[in-house]
């Protein structure tokens, strides 16, 4: 992915996940924004986007943040919305016994003793591999790879779903199930 690239990336997922209305764009309950509206309110921003730059950032992705409609015509992030607007209609999945979440060691004492809470995003969002955990605590600080029983909890009644790049979300994951 090129530095432009990057960084349109990075524009598309503040405005598809957090602030749509600060370049005028409406997104629906499900997270859609009509891709002509997105290029308008992006050039009003000093921003040059055209559709094909949009496929390609979205199809170059490597974390699937974005996905195009079946028609072409809209464009949304997957997960991680903060924005009370939206509110997309997951499927509820089993999920497989263990799932993994990467913070940072200064956030740990804290979720030792609250657990997992989603912050201003909507859901805690939790992965299926230790790598991908790892990377994520990265972004954050020193890492550290939480292991959250994930099958025992949906057992007791929490649900999971699992947005269409892979990413597992949960409400929150309390401390009785997060081991380091």
């Amino acid at each position: 992915m090129t530095k432009r690239h990057i960084e349109i990336s990075k524009f598309l997922s503040y405005v598809l996940r957090h602030e749509p209305q600060v370049i005028g764009l409406a997104l629906d309950r499900e997270g859609w924004a009509d891709i002509a509206a997105l290029i308008a309110g992006a050039k009003k921003t000093g921003r040059e986007l055209d559709e094909a730059l949009i496929r390609a950032i979205a199809e170059s992705s490597d974390k699937k943040r974005f996905a195009i409609s079946e028609d072409g015509l809209r464009i949304r992030a997957v997960q991680g919305h903060s924005t009370g607007s939206v509110a997309i209609a997951y499927v509820d999945r089993v999920p497989p016994e263990f799932l993994y979440h990467g913070t940072a060691t200064h956030f740990l004492e804290s979720i030792l003793e609250e657990g997992l809470r989603p912050g201003e995003r909507q859901y805690v969002h939790l992965s299926e591999d230790v790598e991908t955990a790892n990377a994520v605590g990265q972004r954050h600080g020193k890492p550290v790879v939480l292991k959250i029983e994930a099958l025992r909890m949906h057992r007791q009644g929490f649900k999971f779903f699992q947005a269409e790049n892979g990413v597992w979300l949960v409400d929150k994951a309390p401390e009785t199930f997060i081991q380091i």
